[in-house]
């Protein structure tokens, strides 16, 4: 039941409530896709693969792992003495925050600005400061706005070293050796292993409902590493390596991966294969375009074949260049007669079947229906028709596609969990006005920090992965291919190296966004080709901008809403 003081202030919670649909599934496709991106633009995962992954680590991070206590005023950006006794200016400050964050992560995310949801709330916060004449914490203190003014270098900065001495390392002890496929599998449990180890600290540590790491202590982070690492390392030994050696040694086309679970059964001349796959033995071109386009390597056009990639001969003799369009008689070295693939999006394949039958035919309904539910996550986001980017990813190096795939499942579990850590962090952006509005109601008082009930975190969660799900591919292609040639090992030194940026940063108190530090690891991976020119630095500028106007956009539009409800005639 309402407190009898806030009773009469229901419609700012409808408000702030309708608001937080928008915050939180804004949140979902613009942070969601951050983690995701160089997945899919590595055609690592498809779309609707990446929408039914996000749906459930969102949920799982924002349930599981999210704070069950809210900072409303978020990291006392603003000080709560101007609000106490007068809960109704309370509730309408949250409830302007909520819709002026909203506005703008969803103007954002359409736009194809990836932000920060953190800022974003920020801005948002600092607006109705204004409005209310309540003090706001510029100097530098933590999360003041100065120091959030200052992430927008510091963050990527550090991620840029960081993704690019992973990259480095696995440049020159794998990629660039002179038979990378041998060495790709002598490493490939170990990088298992480090992923493993690193990504779970990064949870353990970074969820907010974890002790801090001197409560925690560093003999039981040691052993959380330990562990993860060599129990990953037991798992690459075991249920990888013989996978990886029947599905791309020798090349048995009935292997998927769901096949991993038998491990050393698949040493064996015939496995238990359940459900096997048909048809002939071909492998992912971790390159090409939606088109069926390699520009890698400076090639010019690829038809793919068996997986367009650069293979040894399967009877183990020295390897040769096999790359189809090095052969003069394939029909991909005469690109006049090698049209290039139509992209079907969903338009043309939901609604133009449909569109001259009757509102009275199943058919039309059905139609239009799959559009609505299937439209965000069928659409191409890795095709881009720009010379500026064809000459871009002509610049970057090619490597074995054999290698490339091998590195796909370090890349995916990196990006799950970036899901999760983000779904349990980011949660409370969207979280934080909506509980301090509606504790309030319900208490009559100024609530800073309210108990955050499990529904909430449900509401979130389901909302966070159903964004990302609707119109999320807004975001996925402002990164990944928009800014540099990606493929799996670079898509797991991007992830990995935005991860332990953030690891690191939360332990030193350096203010760092997630969006900020894959942006800045993505520039750190395409540096590594010794190229500026490798790089979109017009994408990137496109990017900073982005960042420098969510502060003052999100302000100005909290701030007006509250100064104009502050201050309009009343009865």
């Amino acid at each position: 039941m309402p407190h009898p003081l806030t009773a009469k202030y229901d419609w700012i919670l409808a408000i702030t409530s309708m608001a937080f649909v928008f915050s939180a599934a804004s949140n979902g496709a613009n942070d969601v896709a951050n983690a995701y991106a160089t997945s899919v633009a590595a055609r690592t995962l498809k779309m609707w693969h990446v929408g039914i992954l996000a749906a459930i680590t969102e949920f799982v991070g924002a349930v599981a792992l999210g704070n069950r206590v809210t900072d409303t005023i978020k990291s006392g950006i603003i000080t709560p003495d101007r609000f106490i006794g007068n809960p109704g200016t309370y509730m309408l400050a949250m409830g302007c925050a909520e819709v002026g964050s909203a506005a703008w992560l969803t103007t954002a995310t359409f736009l194809g600005w990836p932000v920060s949801t953190t800022q974003s709330i920020i801005g948002a916060l600092v607006g109705v400061g204004f409005a209310t004449q309540a003090d706001i914490t510029w100097e530098w203190t933590s999360g003041s706005v100065s120091q959030t003014a200052a992430s927008w270098g510091v963050a990527p900065g550090i991620a840029c070293g960081f993704s690019a001495i992973i990259f480095g390392t696995l440049k020159y002890a794998v990629l660039e050796r002179e038979d990378p496929f041998k060495w790709g599998l002598r490493l490939i449990p170990w990088y298992i292993a480090l992923t493993g180890g690193i990504l779970a600290l990064f949870i353990t540590i970074e969820a907010p409902t974890a002790p801090s790491l001197e409560e925690f202590g560093a003999g039981k982070a040691v052993g959380i590493i330990l562990g993860c690492f060599f129990g990953c390392l037991f798992v690459g030994y075991v249920f990888f390596m013989p996978y990886f050696h029947r599905r791309l040694v020798r090349r048995d086309a009935r292997v998927r991966f769901y096949h991993i679970p038998l491990g050393p059964l698949l040493w064996t001349e015939n496995p238990p294969l359940y459900f096997p796959r048909e048809g002939e033995w071909a492998i992912t071109n971790h390159y090409e375009d939606a088109y069926g386009e390699v520009r890698a390597g400076g090639q010019q056009t690829i038809t793919a074949a068996v997986a367009g990639s650069v293979l040894p001969p399967a009877d183990g003799k020295e390897a040769r260049d096999t790359d189809i369009e090095r052969q003069p008689d394939s029909l991909a070295s005469s690109p006049e007669i090698a049209p290039k693939k139509r992209i079907i999006e969903p338009e043309e394949r939901f609604l133009d079947p449909v569109r001259d039958l009757s509102w009275g035919n199943p058919r039309k309904w059905l139609g239009y229906i799959k559009y609505a539910f299937l439209q965000g996550v069928t659409r191409d986001v890795i095709t881009h028709d720009s010379q500026l980017l064809r000459d871009i990813h002509a610049r970057a190096r090619r490597y074995d596609d054999r290698v490339e795939h091998m590195w796909t499942y370090c890349q995916v579990v990196s990006a799950m969990m970036m899901s999760i850590a983000h779904g349990s962090n980011d949660v409370a952006n969207a979280v934080g006005p909506w509980a301090g509005s509606y504790h309030t109601f319900n208490s009559g008082s100024v609530e800073t920090e309210a108990s955050t009930p499990v529904w909430f975190l449900v509401i979130a969660g389901l909302l966070l992965g159903g964004g990302f799900w609707f119109y999320g591919y807004h975001i996925m292609r402002a990164l990944g291919n928009k800014i540099t040639q990606m493929s799996p090992t670079r898509g797991f030194a991007t992830e990995l190296g935005a991860a332990t940026t953030v690891l690191l940063a939360s332990r030193l108190g350096l203010p760092v966004s997630t969006t900020q530090c894959l942006t800045g690891a993505a520039i750190g991976v395409a540096l590594m080709n010794y190229d500026l020119a490798a790089v979109n630095w017009r994408q990137i500028a496109f990017i900073f901008s982005g960042w420098v106007l969510t502060l003052p956009c999100a302000g100005l539009i909290a701030g007006l809403l509250c100064v104009m409800a502050l201050n309009a005639p009343h009865f």
